[in-house]
């Protein structure tokens, strides 16, 4: 991500943060799936080019970021940006309802999914953001991202990671961010965005880190038709 784009998005979220003392802010980062280019289990042509948002599994499908964003009664669509980089298909910026929060999310193309793991983790170390969520792949199951950033924020984000045991994963660079993990996974899993939608409704609320776990399981239990039981051991438990 070009330095510039990263300080138009910090610059956004401190407005944000300035125009209402307690607004939050909230980063998330889609790696669109891509059988070309990620070691995923290949999914059917049409939800798995990391070129086409619009019908992506982790963007444009029902159970992707926009599809289940859009139809959130919660969640009120305000911006939409076509292309902004080369390599971010599109970047959404919502506002919560009933709680003071703003939320921007951007579709990468799947092939820049190490680019997007990179903007992720430095977004970790960006204190005008509240928390920073990832979809996608687990990219570093294949490629490790060096921690080459900045020094920690005065008041890191909460971080959540939805892609395949990303406990395990990303712990070096979420200890290294002093980013508080509050949903995280320890199993192989399908990280459609009901998962995020259903966790920030009790992060917004306050919840504990167990409270959120609960949440994503319930909806991954839904989602899986698996039991709740079942469905807890896909997501790491943090105390």
């Amino acid at each position: 991500m070009k330095k510039a784009n990263f300080w138009i998005i910090a610059i956004m979220c401190a407005v944000s943060r300035l125009a209402v003392a307690e607004t939050k802010c909230v980063r998330v980062f889609v790696a669109l799936a891509d059988n070309a280019s990620q070691g995923i289990a290949p999914v059917p042509a049409k939800i798995g080019n990391g070129d086409d948002a619009e019908n992506n599994l982790y963007w444009g499908n029902s159970e992707g970021f926009k599809g289940v964003f859009t139809r959130s009664k919660n969640w009120k669509l305000q911006l939409t940006e076509a292309n902004p980089t080369p390599e971010i298909l599109e970047r959404r910026t919502y506002k919560h309802l009933v709680k003071d929060c703003r939320l921007i999310a951007e579709a990468w193309r799947g092939k820049n999914i190490q680019q997007c793991l990179s903007a992720y983790l430095k977004s970790l170390y960006n204190d005008q953001n509240r928390l920073v969520a990832f979809i996608g792949h687990n990219g570093l199951m294949e490629h490790s991202i060096p921690a080459t950033f900045t020094a920690a924020a005065q008041t890191p984000p909460d971080a959540i990671i939805l892609c395949c045991i990303s406990g395990r994963y990303f712990q070096s660079h979420l200890e290294a961010a002093k980013s508080r993990p509050v949903l995280t996974t320890a199993q192989l899993m399908y990280p459609g965005s009901f998962l995020l939608r259903d966790a920030l409704e009790v992060w917004l609320s306050g919840g504990t880190r167990p409270e959120i776990r609960q949440a994503a399981a319930r909806a991954y239990a839904a989602n899986q038709s698996i039991s709740v039981k079942a469905a807890s051991g896909v997501f790491s438990k943090l105390e």
